[in-house]
Order: structure tokens, then C-alpha cells, then sequence
């Protein structure tokens, strides 16, 4: 049986787990493809609900996952703005891109926030009620969007904090939104369907 990990070890690894998800939902907000970067941050939100879970020691359901997120962050009127953006030749991709990346790392922390807090207080993926907590998770939104702002400054002006560590994450960012990116293009141009995308990325997910 394995050992029983104290608060603050949860507490620490949670927090890792929410950062590196941060900045996987970072890269994914700059995917071109408009909305096909909604799909590629829902995949890696999910992800980040999924490892959570297995931190905190409690079980995990997709399709109930999926629903939470749905109701913490709506129909994220913002985000689907600046995805809609890069239909615009040029400057589009790029000022859609920058939008689309801080208001998706923004979200991705507050929802981390959220099922952290939830599950540190012995709460379950089941019992967790998402209109108590969406006051919670937009306050959380305003703070991951100024830390996503100030990941994203970094990742493009300062290498000189951490910059080994910083380098692997960023390798390993480009690298899953590339794999999203060409799935993506894939089921748009018709050559996989939905299902063979979902099964694609959950494969690429666990890698």
C-alpha cells in the first residue's frame, strides 16, 4: 500500500501539475487553426482534471470531467473571440493567438485552483458542484491571467531564470500542440472522423 503523502507534498505536486498544464495551454492557444485551439486546451484541461485526481487519490470519470469544466468556465464567450480572430489574414493569427494563449492558461489554472482546493478539503469528482465554486474560479481567472501573461513574457524575453528547466517545457509544449495541430487539420480536412480524433488525443495525452 503506498505511503500516505502529507498535505503539503499534494499541495506541491498540485501545484506542479497546474503549471505545467499552464504552459501546455500556452502553446495550444497559438495553434492557427481557428477553434481547433479550443479543442487542443479542452484536451489538455482534462488532462490536468485527470492527473489531479490521481494526485489526490480519487477516481476519475471523462464524460463527468468534461461537464465540470463546461460549467466552471461557460461558454467562454472570450476565448471563442479570440480563436474567431485568427480567420483574419495576417495580424489575425497573431493578436488572436496572444489572446487565446493568456485567456487559456488563465482558465487552465483556475480550474486547477478549483479541483485542488475541492479535493484537499476531501471532496470527490462526483460531489463537486460547480455553481458553488464559479465565483472561486473567476477569481482564480483574473490571477491565472496575469501569471499566464507573465509565462508568456518569459518564455519569449527571459531565459536566463531556470532556463534548462524552462527549455525542456517549452520542447515539450511545442511538441504536444504540434501533435494536436496536425490531428486538428486532419478531422478538418475530413481524412479521420471524431472518433479517431478523440482516440488520437487521449493516445497522444498519455504519452
Amino acid at each position: 500500500m503506498p505511503r500516505k503523502k502529507s498535505p503539503e507534498i499534494l499541495n506541491y505536486e498540485a501545484n506542479k501539475i497546474i503549471k505545467s498544464h499552464m504552459m501546455y495551454s500556452l502553446g495550444a492557444g497559438f495553434i492557427p487553426i481557428p477553434f481547433a485551439d479550443l479543442l487542443g486546451v479542452g484536451a489538455v484541461q482534462l488532462d490536468m482534471i485527470k492527473k489531479l485526481s490521481k494526485n489526490y487519490h480519487q477516481s476519475f470519470e471523462e464524460v463527468q470531467g468534461k461537464a465540470i469544466i463546461t460549467a466552471l468556465t461557460g461558454s467562454s464567450l472570450a476565448r471563442v473571440g479570440a480563436s474567431a480572430v485568427k480567420f483574419i489574414p495576417g495580424v489575425g493569427a497573431l493578436f488572436g493567438g496572444v489572446s487565446m494563449a493568456v485567456l487559456s492558461a488563465g482558465s487552465t489554472y483556475a480550474l486547477g485552483e478549483v479541483f485542488k482546493k475541492h479535493f484537499a478539503e476531501g471532496g470527490t469528482l462526483l460531489d463537486l458542484n460547480p455553481d458553488k465554486l464559479k465565483k472561486y474560479y473567476q477569481t482564480q481567472f483574473k490571477k491565472g491571467q496575469e501569471i499566464a501573461k507573465e509565462m508568456n513574457s518569459k518564455n519569449t524575453s527571459d531565459e536566463d531564470h531556470d532556463q534548462k528547466d524552462g527549455h525542456v517545457q517549452q520542447d515539450e509544449a511545442r511538441d504536444l500542440v504540434d501533435k494536436l495541430n496536425d490531428l486538428a487539420r486532419l478531422h478538418k480536412e475530413g481524412i479521420i472522423t471524431k472518433t479517431e480524433l478523440e482516440k488520437a488525443k487521449k493516445r497522444i495525452l498519455k504519452e
